[in-house]
């Protein structure tokens, strides 16, 4: 019998621009990706990780992505600035 395997959902279609459809991104997130699932899902927002360096501008089109991430490293929530 072969083992089973623990393959995560299938990923979604890229999303590019900047974030418009909250629902679906809230859905996204509520899924706890990791950094790279959301980088290849949201390849135009910028990611900020915690203790990453960032300048202090102010964006409100939901290009920049202020992550909370777990201690199994999968992003558990956060805000846009």
């Amino acid at each position: 019998m072969p083992a089973s395997s623990s393959k995560s959902p299938a990923a979604p279609a890229p999303v590019h621009g900047f974030v418009t459809d909250m629902a679906a991104f809230d859905a996204f997130i509520a899924r706890r990706p990791t950094a790279d699932e959301f980088r290849a899902a949201y390849p135009d927002v910028l990611l900020i990780l915690p203790n990453m360096p960032t300048t202090m501008e102010m964006r409100y089109n939901n290009s920049r992505y202020f992550a909370e991430v777990g201690g199994d490293g999968r992003i558990n929530g956060g805000r846009f600035q």
